[in-house]
């Protein structure tokens, strides 16, 4: 069991931020990730269909063999996560949890600020689940959909972006926070372009740098982790699905994950189920 990858599923390239943290902090973990390209954006969708297609991406990933499931996706955090650890006998880690902990731990005005997809803001999750830690908080919200589009575009730096960022972002920074969650996990790309606008005194929460941190957790907790013994006996491995265009996400992946090496396996989607497209 030790040895079997950490799956991680999201609505497109986002979750690759997750992934970054977690070949930073737990090198020894194979990993296995699935983004479902083609029907990105999940964030201006229904959560009832982003259930769906989260539901969809678990249980294709479930075929390969898992033993810890990250929703590396916000949106399908608030949509599935609940149901998921409900149904399934592997832990299930989502990105609403960690990010909410971290931004009661780093606030000290207790004035939260949190940006995401209009479907997670909607959703409530961050604001419900911060409550649910502590009600000495006050928790306001920003739907920011444009921010999605700017990162999968590529344009992550320039007068034009910050200036964007400070037009979207300034309703929310009026009211006092002093801590922003970035709810959505193609948002920290931007990181520094939000933090030169909303200012030092603005702590800026990753979520996927906190979920990585609850896996690492977790995976101690189950006796699941693999050590560098097991690292120098079966190497760690690693293995990219996209139900998009593999070139596109290979050129992204590559990019974002600063390695030339990644090969990136191609799904197709029929009648609600997930295949691997097989070259023959």
């Amino acid at each position: 069991m030790r040895d079997l990858p950490i799956g991680f599923i999201d609505s497109g390239f986002g979750g690759l931020t997750v992934v970054k943290q977690s070949l930073k902090q737990l090198p020894n973990e194979s990993i296995i990730y699935l983004g479902d390209n083609a029907r990105c954006p999940y964030g201006v969708r229904s959560l009832s269909q982003v259930k769906e297609f989260i539901y969809q991406l678990t249980d294709f990933l479930l075929t390969k063999g898992i033993k810890m499931l990250v929703i590396a996706c916000n949106t399908g955090t608030a949509a599935a996560l609940a149901d998921l650890k409900h149904d399934l006998s592997i832990p299930v880690v989502g990105v609403i949890d960690a990010g909410s902990r971290a931004a009661i731990r780093v606030t000290q005005n207790n004035h939260i600020g949190v940006i995401a997809t209009p479907a997670t803001i909607e959703s409530q999750a961050y604001p419900n689940k911060i409550h649910e830690k502590s009600n000495q908080v006050q928790v306001d919200s920003l739907a920011c959909p444009t921010f999605v589009d700017v990162v999968e575009k590529g344009t992550l730096k320039g007068q034009d972006l910050e200036d964007h960022i400070q037009e979207t972002l300034q309703p929310l920074l009026e009211l006092g926070i002093d801590s922003l969650v970035l709810g959505c996990t193609h948002y920290p790309h931007l990181y520094e372009s939000i933090q030169k606008v909303a200012g030092p005194q603005v702590a800026l929460i990753d979520s996927g740098v906190e979920t990585i941190n609850q896996v690492s957790t977790l995976l101690d907790y189950f006796k699941l982790s693999r050590t560098v013994a097991d690292n120098k006996r079966l190497a760690a491995q690693q293995a990219y699905y996209t139900t998009g265009d593999p070139q596109v996400f290979s050129q992204v992946a590559r990019t974002w994950l600063k390695d030339q090496t990644i090969q990136i396996q191609s799904c197709t989607i029929q009648g609600g189920q997930i295949y691997e497209v097989v070259d023959r």
